[in-house]
């Protein structure tokens, strides 16, 4: 079983808690990225980044003076997003370490993909960031089915915890043998199931714990996660979407 999650915006340098135990596999596109963006003025970068002017101005120097070899965090500790927190991967023992160094992979619009202890250096690039590249419209196109291409294999099951905006770049890609299974964390409200992006993120994080924790390697043992009261619904539950809700009984309340 993989296990894909997203990035975070806010990102830091931590090259203390862990080491790096190797470089990511497309390192080179990187580089093209980084010179795209290097290119570019602070007026032209703060427009695509859509941030304020001090964000602006601090990717744009990260940017001037970057470094994709020196210096580097490995990506389950250079973000710091809720989902990362929850993570929590400072606190992990020995053995959920090596379940997430085989088991996880991050999405990003800069890096492509990215195992846990993979080196990288704070940027800003967001996957439906509008860079184009040179025939390429977007991020999207840049990437194509490469990043598929790497992670997708026969007979083992993809457990997708990233967001819509990172998760469609495989997704596009996925074919009816495919083990492609998307898992939604929400709560019934008028007899829908609404999923609230900072929950959500939550989840996303304890879940990555949970199979870490207990060494999950199939698709029965993510029903099992009970995290932040969190319950598998096998009666909204299909088998390319495991749907967890916030509170079991209110599977009784759907119409």
């Amino acid at each position: 079983m993989r296990i894909i999650i997203s990035p975070a915006k806010k990102m830091n340098v931590d090259t203390d808690s862990f080491a790096v135990s190797g470089m990511p596999e497309f390192l080179e596109d990187t580089r093209v990225l980084m010179r795209e963006i290097q290119a570019l003025t602070l007026a032209d970068a703060r427009a695509l980044w859509k941030c304020n002017d001090a964000l602006a101005e601090l990717n744009f120097r990260r940017f001037r003076d970057m470094d994709l070899e020196r210096r580097l965090t490995p990506a389950v500790m250079a973000y710091e997003g809720l989902q990362y927190r929850h993570i929590a991967p400072v606190v992990l023992t020995r053995d959920a370490l090596s379940y997430i160094a085989e088991h996880l992979f991050i999405l990003s619009g800069f890096y492509g993909l990215l195992r846990p202890f993979d080196g990288v250096t704070p940027y800003r690039l967001e996957m439906q960031a509008g860079l184009a590249v040179g025939e390429c419209r977007d991020l999207y196109e840049f990437w194509g089915d490469r990043l598929y291409k790497s992670i997708v294999r026969e007979d083992t099951a993809i457990l997708n915890l990233a967001s819509r905006e990172y998760s469609r770049c495989i997704e596009k890609y996925i074919t009816p043998k495919d083990r492609w299974i998307t898992v939604e964390f929400g709560e019934i409200q008028e007899g829908k199931i609404r999923q609230k992006g900072t929950l959500a993120k939550m989840a996303r994080g304890e879940m990555v714990r949970f199979l870490a924790e207990n060494g999950i390697r199939d698709l029965e043992g993510v029903k099992k996660f009970r995290g932040l009261e969190f319950a598998y619904s096998a009666e909204l539950s299909t088998e390319k979407k495991y749907v967890f809700l916030k509170n079991p009984a209110q599977c009784l309340q759907m119409p």
